[in-house]
């Protein structure tokens, strides 16, 4: 790797998402998106919460974006997120909004409270990783509605367009939304995928995954702990030719968690995982009906 940990690629630096199309002669209907690897952590950010970046950064999907990068030559698009989740968390619906964060009245409607706003991990998040307050008083709203018109719509709307431009080729668009997780979240587990218990993707899609890491030597489950994010829920329509299919990696794969920079197995993992991609992208489509 080229960049010193923690820093974002130069040419991303000050940029909300990156978008990545493949040359037209090679393009598949395969998107991949990490939504939680950006760790571009602008001063005015930071300036707003007491913790440290180290440790902010444990709230990363770390190096997710590096482990993908290459995935157009293989025809896949990609969609990355450059701000950090602790600040925005795209994987959220815009209206996963805490009321009790902002000290003065909300001008939008938020959505009714759900699991994930009453533990603190709501589009604008209260707490970090490990649980910590990331802020000592509550915040002006004016903070939150610039934060999602910088840093949530644009990364939507990159997905967004996306997702338009292949399923109009292809008729039908596969959506691999990356991530990983702590390794005990699921201990001897390298890979979750999570379809939505078989609600946002053909069962085909999924098992064709599933086979081609289990074909590399990986440990694969389905669902559990995690089954899905806001992407998966929101994007992953089979009917209408759209498919997402949530991966969480396991860290200790590629990642000393606690200094949040590469190990020792880094690449050879990305090599690994980069083979999957090219295989999985390969595959002939033909004869392939959405759901």
């Amino acid at each position: 790797m080229s960049d010193p940990p923690g820093a974002p690629h130069e040419q991303d630096r000050g940029r909300a998402v990156s978008l990545v199309r493949p040359d037209p002669l090679i393009a598949q209907p395969l998107i991949l998106s990490s939504p939680h690897s950006g760790r571009d952590y602008a001063r005015e950010l930071c300036d707003q919460t007491p913790v440290p970046v180290e440790q902010l950064r444990r709230s990363e999907d770390a190096y997710v974006d590096v482990l993908i990068e290459g995935a157009a030559a293989y025809g896949a698009s990609l969609v990355c997120a450059h701000f950090p989740r602790v600040f925005v968390d795209v994987n959220r619906a815009r209206g996963e909004l805490d009321p009790a964060m902002y000290r003065d009245r909300m001008d939008v409607c938020a959505d009714p409270p759900s699991r994930r706003v009453a533990s603190g991990l709501g589009v604008i998040p209260r707490v970090g990783s490990q649980g910590q307050q990331l802020y000592r008083r509550r915040l002006h709203f004016k903070d939150a509605q610039d934060r999602l018109s910088r840093f949530y719509e644009p990364y939507h709307d990159g997905l967004a367009g996306l997702i338009a431009e292949v399923r109009d080729r292809f008729g039908f668009a596969i959506v691999m939304d990356m991530h990983s997780m702590p390794e005990h979240s699921a201990p001897g587990v390298d890979f979750v995928l999570g379809d939505r218990h078989g609600q946002s993707c053909d069962p085909r899609i999924t098992a064709a995954v599933e086979a081609g890491l289990r074909a590399r030597g990986f440990v694969t489950v389905r669902n559990t702990p995690y089954a899905g994010g806001h992407t998966t829920e929101y994007y992953g329509k089979p009917a209408t030719g759209i498919h997402v299919i949530q991966i969480e990696i396991n860290r200790g794969l590629y990642l000393h968690e606690t200094r949040v920079v590469p190990n020792a197995k880094f690449d050879i993992f990305r090599e690994n995982l980069q083979q999957f991609i090219e295989e999985f992208a390969a595959r002939s489509w033909s004869g392939f009906t959405p759901s």
